[in-house]
């Protein structure tokens, strides 16, 4: 699992190798990831938008941006949690994300937080850190 935490606001992330959804002899290899975002700090807060960079082991980069996350913008009281799982496919056995969410406090003030770096790795590639 990979961790990081931005104004109290904690980001936890669950890369998956999906073996069944790739076809490694079309360059096709597919990931899930399962993210936990936590509000550990005493304000509510609400998430407005994404921001993902993806670069594969070719160093070929993708950038994603968007509303909210799987159709939701979740608000997070002091002490919440939200979970959902998403998932992204590369051309190469291995890759990496990262990114941010943009958050909103009550008041309106709009930040950042981190999404930690995340390495995303197949069994059709010897191991080695992205």
């Amino acid at each position: 699992m990979y961790s990081a935490t931005t104004r109290s606001i904690a980001v936890t992330v669950k890369p998956v190798y999906l073996e069944d959804q790739s076809s490694p002899r079309d360059n096709h290899y597919v990931w899930a990831y399962h993210v936990r975002i936590e509000n550990r700090g005493g304000n509510t807060v609400q998430l407005r938008s994404r921001y993902w960079h993806i670069t594969d082991a070719l160093g070929r980069v993708q950038e994603v941006r968007g509303a909210g996350v799987v159709g939701e913008q979740p608000v997070l009281k002091p002490g919440q949690a939200f979970e959902y799982t998403s998932g992204t496919p590369l051309p190469t056995p291995s890759g990496i994300m990262t990114g941010t969410y943009q958050m909103e406090t009550e008041g309106g003030e709009h930040f950042d937080i981190a999404i930690p770096p995340f390495s995303l790795d197949s069994p059709h590639q010897a191991a080695r850190l992205n």
